[in-house]
């Protein structure tokens, strides 16, 4: 069984879990969106605490081990990445080379769309209903403008980066179907039979 590792890069609600979530549907892939550890961990421990930290790493480390090296077609995850920061490459570098040592094909898809569009996007139902950390919305408004300053969220086109299974996609006017629709064919994932637009 030929496995893969997709990786969904992009910076918030620009709508990285609910293309996941629409991959995972014309895949046999499973999704592993960023906040299905943040949502659990946040219920243990405060974010200033070092044990959120940890626990977090924790539950994401077991959940790539298990596909890595499990007998599964492959994982989607998806991250924010700070691509003014090297330390961010280095985790995603490490994360790759663990599924390429277990024989996966690893691909990474940057999002970006226009930040009034992902205004609108944070406020979505199915991000609320799967991010409850987001539901404070002047709060979740206000931390997107935060670390939009603070840091580069998206790479600047054109820029070399250190993937070799790579593609940047403008979801501004795209619908989630739509855009996991373009990776799939991008990096030639295998769809499932059903699904007749792969």
């Amino acid at each position: 069984m030929q496995k893969t590792l997709v990786i969904i890069l992009g910076p918030h609600a620009v709508g990285k879990m609910t293309v996941g979530q629409e991959l995972a549907k014309i895949t046999d892939l499973r999704l592993f969106h960023n906040h299905m550890s943040i949502e659990l961990t946040r219920k243990l421990f405060a974010h200033s605490e070092k044990e959120w930290s940890v626990l977090n790493e924790t539950i994401r480390k077991t959940v790539f081990e298990l596909f890595a090296k499990g007998d599964f077609p492959g994982l989607i995850f998806t991250y924010m990445c700070a691509f003014d920061l090297p330390g961010e490459f280095e985790y995603l570098q490490k994360l790759i080379g663990l599924f390429k040592e277990n024989g996966a094909d690893c691909c990474v898809a940057e999002l970006c769309a226009d930040f009034d569009v992902r205004l609108v996007r944070n406020r979505s139902e199915n991000r609320l209903l799967h991010k409850e950390s987001k539901r404070d919305l002047e709060w979740s408004e206000a931390e997107m403008r935060r670390t939009s300053e603070k840091y580069r969220l998206n790479s600047y086109d054109g820029e070399k980066l250190p993937f070799e299974n790579y593609m940047k996609l403008d979801n501004t006017n795209l619908s989630p179907e739509e855009a996991a629709r373009k990776i799939a064919e991008y990096f030639g994932l295998e769809c499932i039979q059903e699904e007749p637009s792969c």
